[in-house]
């Protein structure tokens, strides 16, 4: 596909971008570029290509779900001033 003077201009004013007179043929040969790599791309055959959720065929670590700290909640909760059946009670903000 190949864009002209006009179509970049459209492009940039449907942007909102201010493009100089002088780069235009350079933006339209570079768009132009991208958009036949972009058909190529298309007419490529990925029926035998099953989806992939990452491009690296490697698992992420996990480490182990093990309780590292103790709870505190009823020391912390000490200082406040006020709470209710373990839950810090705030005034209300919104009516």
């Amino acid at each position: 596909m190949s864009l002209d003077s006009k179509d970049v201009e459209k492009i940039a004013h449907l942007a909102r971008l201010a493009i100089d007179k002088a780069d235009i043929s350079g933006y339209a040969k570079n768009l132009s570029n991208i958009l036949d790599l972009v058909e190529q791309m298309g007419q490529v055959d990925t029926d035998a290509v099953s989806p992939m959720a990452h491009p690296l065929d490697e698992v992420q670590r996990l480490r182990e779900d093990v309780v590292t700290e103790q709870d505190q909640r009823d020391h912390f909760q000490e200082h406040a001033p006020k709470t209710e059946n373990g839950l810090y009670l705030v005034p209300r903000v919104i009516e």
